[in-house]
């Protein structure tokens, strides 16, 4: 995934990250003025505190399970899942169980 040209071949997203002991690990695969596309990897435990964001965002659960809350409603996502997270809508993360996702973030 280091290369351009290899953007155009085939890939398994969830085997394109690792896990850290007690981190969160992001790798971006596509970044431009439109939008991004970044994969997360989640130790158990981890998240991400409540925060918002100008743009509309898509989440697909790769691996394990989170807890993620939107506008205060919990909703635990396993893998297979996704959910959309509404721009400016306060939302947060928690690694229920090692986990890894793929965000995709849409600029307006």
């Amino acid at each position: 995934m280091e290369t351009k040209s290899s953007l155009s071949e085939p890939f398994i997203p969830v085997e394109q990250i690792d896990y850290a002991a007690g981190s969160v690990v992001s790798k971006t695969i596509v970044k431009n003025p439109s939008g991004n596309i970044t994969l997360f990897a989640f130790d158990q435990g981890e998240g991400l505190s409540e925060h918002s964001s100008p743009h509309e965002a898509f989440v697909q659960v790769l691996d394990g399970k989170a807890e993620i809350t939107i506008g205060g409603k919990k909703h635990i996502v396993p893998a297979g899942q996704c959910i959309l997270m509404p721009s400016n809508v306060p939302h947060a993360l928690k690694a229920l169980e090692q986990f890894k996702m793929m965000l995709v973030m849409i600029r307006n």
